[in-house]
């Protein structure tokens, strides 16, 4: 499912378009040939001889002839930490054909909170640049959750200063503000300018990821991208006038000339990062806003599986 970036945020009700995708999202698992893989997860566990007879769900039984025990909240709730790039390069593209990236990825927080809240799992944002700019606690309260709509919808706004990404730092703060087991979802476009230490900052961006990983959090990074303009680079063959969002630095070149160098460095790029991920248990994720919130949703629900 996708949605137009003029409808996004149109009628200021971000949560009713969560419950859109979600609902989308649910009928198309409905209809998907993929068993045992189901929007409501698991609830129950099998009965196992000789325990209490005091939790068996009576009503299961009755439908399906087997004894399941009904498992408690703490047995099946979840504490998630979505943290939410808000630098000035998630403002883009800016076209009204498609979602910019910070709508795309507010639209598909808001959603994943929506699957959330459904299960009764906490949740808590984290709002970041190259420093911390908003943070929750981590609640399953209908008014919490409430909160956090309003603060997505917040984010969706472009603001005025310019704003600089400098991941690594806020993941080590991050690691280190989370003390319980958690699933941290991590929405970002991973541009930011590496400059003269290009080695240095990427090797602490991948430390960090490491930090989170050794204080026992799964991680799931989106690296929310236009599909069309950032990565294939398809840009008309004429002379262009580019302006770097975050360091304001220009430069005029004709897009043919660096097309195909700038595809390199990107798939070099993107394929340095996944690979760390990979050797981390990270689940790495293209979420390119041309292809709709599903992919967003489906990922968190097979970790969510698999934490439990």
């Amino acid at each position: 499912m996708q949605i137009a970036s003029e409808k996004l945020f149109r009628f200021g009700n971000l949560e009713l378009l969560a419950r859109q995708v979600v609902e989308g999202f649910i009928t198309g698992l409905h209809k998907s040939p993929f068993h045992g893989f189901s929007v409501e997860f698991a609830e129950h566990r099998l009965y196992n001889k000789g325990e209490s007879t005091r939790h068996i769900d009576w009503k299961l039984f009755a439908r399906t002839d087997k004894l399941f025990i009904k498992r408690y909240e703490e047995e099946t709730n979840l504490r998630c930490q979505v943290l939410l790039d808000a630098s000035s390069s998630m403002y883009l593209p800016e076209n009204g054909d498609m979602p910019n990236k910070m709508e795309f990825s507010v639209l598909a927080a808001a959603s994943l909170m929506e699957l959330l809240r459904r299960q009764r799992d906490a949740v808590g944002l984290q709002v970041f640049a190259d420093r911390l700019l908003f943070g929750s606690q981590v609640k399953s309260s209908s008014v919490h959750i409430q909160s956090l709509y309003r603060e997505l919808e917040r984010c969706a706004q472009k603001p005025a200063e310019i704003r600089r990404t400098e991941l690594g730092p806020v993941l080590h703060e991050m690691a280190e503000r989370i003390h319980r087991r958690s699933l941290v979802i991590i929405f970002s476009d991973m541009f930011y300018d590496f400059g003269e230490n290009g080695l240095e900052k990427r090797n602490a961006l991948l430390e960090s990821l490491r930090h989170l990983r050794h204080a026992k959090h799964e991680v799931i990074l989106f690296q929310v991208s236009s599909k069309v303009q950032e990565l294939d680079f398809a840009f008309e063959n004429r002379p262009y006038h580019f302006i770097d969002a975050e360091s304001g630095r220009e430069i005029k070149v004709h897009a043919s000339e660096v097309k195909d160098m700038y595809r390199k460095k990107i798939q070099e790029y993107h394929h340095a990062l996944k690979l760390e991920c990979g050797r981390l248990n990270i689940d790495f994720v293209d979420a390119a806003v041309e292809d709709g919130y599903f992919k967003v949703l489906s990922t968190f629900m097979v970790r969510r599986q698999r934490m439990f």
